[in-house]
């Protein structure tokens, strides 16, 4: 089934009511998608309705796996489609982020015209990618670009998703695995990629870190050099609140092959409603585009003569960690700034 040959989904009074109770939120995500897509193995209404209680899910857990035949829902291999991540961001992302987490794109005027770019953001929250979400979101009202996201492979393929997310869900919407081959692949294909240099430590950095770039990681400005694909640098605050106070206990989080296991207040509540996974308490998000990075101009001029893998490598590094610096000055000059 494609979107074209289906009627725009439509919010209904229950449709409103999950988007307002958090439990709620992954049913909207669930039922937009079968709304355009054949999906058997699926939640269905009564299992919806357990959610919205205390304890609810497990049950509807249950009775799914029941319904499946004991077995877990069936992946699939699904390929990036463009008509779908425009009605997910017009039909539901467009609520949520204009007026629940109440996004802003600021430095318009540094939004360069040719494509593609590697979008490189700050990630923090320890939480489902909001952050990430809304500043695919606004790119793509704002400018009508295609955005796919650079997504941590658990987002494909952790048993918690494959029971809370549709299968093929990331995929569909434009996810890219976060692994080297498929972010090769995603780059030479024109892409305009949004990516966190930082990777898992930057979601995982916790509370008291909310502020700190952590090490960026070289590959990006590789990969920009290599196929003379420019940066754009965007800078977020507010992600932080997307799930604030929360702690990292890295030890669990690899025994459960999790980029990040948080801890705080809000886990209480999660535990009686782990249909909350995809939800995140509200915030503002601000968006502060830098001016476009072309890092191959820095090392050509550097590094001259030195064409062995192992030196570029060094040079990709030192000059990735030249833009962390650049730019935890500038989120240090807003967040100064937001205080006077």
């Amino acid at each position: 089934m494609t979107q074209s040959s289906v009627q725009p989904y439509q919010f209904t009074w229950f449709d409103w009511f999950c988007l307002w109770y958090p439990p709620g939120w992954l049913i909207l995500f669930n039922r937009h998608w079968q709304h355009y897509h054949l999906d058997p193995d699926g939640w269905n209404g009564l299992e919806y309705a357990l959610f919205l209680i205390p304890g609810g899910f497990y049950l509807a857990l249950l009775i799914r796996w029941l319904r499946l035949g004991r077995r877990f829902p069936y992946t699939e291999t699904t390929e990036f489609h463009p008509d779908y991540q425009q009605a997910f961001r017009d039909e539901l992302l467009a609520p949520i982020i204009t007026h629940y987490f109440r996004a802003e794109l600021h430095n318009l005027e540094h939004l360069p015209q040719n494509q593609p770019l590697i979008v490189a953001m700050n990630h923090a929250g320890m939480c489902f990618p909001w952050d990430f979400l809304g500043l695919a979101y606004l790119l793509g009202k704002t400018e009508g670009w295609v955005v796919q996201p650079l997504a941590n492979v658990s987002l494909f393929e952790h048993p918690w998703v494959m029971w809370w997310l549709p299968p093929g869900w990331a995929q569909a919407l434009g996810g890219v695995r976060a692994e080297l081959d498929d972010f090769e692949v995603a780059v030479s294909d024109k892409t305009i990629l949004l990516y966190a240099p930082e990777g898992q430590r930057g979601p995982g950095k916790g509370w008291f870190k909310r502020y700190q770039l952590q090490t960026f990681h070289p590959s990006f400005i590789q990969l920009s050099d290599r196929y003379r694909i420019p940066i754009l640098p965007v800078l977020c605050i507010g992600s932080e609140w997307l799930h604030p106070w929360a702690l990292n206990l890295k030890k669990l989080a690899k025994r459960l092959y999790l980029p990040f296991f948080p801890i705080s207040l809000l886990m209480i509540v999660f535990v009686l409603f782990p249909s909350m996974g995809v939800w995140a308490m509200r915030t503002k998000l601000r968006y502060y585009i830098q001016t476009l990075y072309q890092p191959w101009a820095k090392l050509e001029s550097t590094s001259q003569a030195k064409t062995k893998s192992g030196e570029m490598r060094s040079l990709a590094y030192q000059e990735a960690q030249r833009l962390q610096e650049k730019l935890q000055y500038q989120i240090n000059q807003l967040l100064t700034y937001a205080k006077n």
